[in-house]
């Protein structure tokens, strides 16, 4: 009994790292090698901060200063930073959006904003195609499918007009 609770738990510990590093990967590409003490995710952090603070001028001229253009969480923050902006630009947006998700295809992130582009842009179908790819990712829900998914119901009830969340 203790043999096999040893040899169980032995598994278990070979298998979970590769478990963590899969559920990760889903929300962010992975962290690319360190150039120096910085790596790629805390490259990020002034930009995830002026983003958060809406600032999004100095979160597009953050995010062009790191230049990151092989990261696809880069390219989710500059598609997300340029369809927020005061002047959004909806063709940009969509490009760095594509980028991310050729970089990873599994970018819940990406596909859920990007997603939202095409609800911005009035096409429905798009936006709907993203959610099933954002459903697959999601089998057992996240917050993306779920934010997808409102959005999506509150541009139907609108008569297939953008609503931006809370407003």
């Amino acid at each position: 009994m203790k043999s096999m609770m040893t040899k169980s738990l032995a598994a278990t510990a070979l298998v979970l790292p590769l478990i963590c590093q899969t559920a990760r990967a889903a929300d962010m590409s992975p962290p690319i090698a360190a150039t120096g003490p910085a790596t790629a995710l805390n490259r990020l952090a002034t930009a995830r901060s002026l983003i958060e603070s809406r600032q999004w001028a100095a979160a597009l001229a953050e995010l062009k200063r790191v230049d990151d253009r092989g990261s696809a969480d880069w390219n989710n923050l500059m598609g997300y930073t340029l369809r927020k902006s005061a002047n959004p630009d909806l063709t940009a947006s969509e490009r760095y959006y594509d980028t991310a998700l050729r970089i990873d295809p599994h970018h819940r992130n990406a596909l859920e904003y990007s997603g939202e582009l095409y609800l911005m842009k009035g096409d429905l179908t798009k936006a709907q195609e993203r959610l099933a790819l954002l459903a697959a990712e999601c089998r057992m829900g996240c917050e993306q499918l779920a934010d997808l998914k409102e959005s999506i119901s509150r541009f139907q009830a609108n008569g297939n007009k953008y609503v931006a969340k809370g407003g």
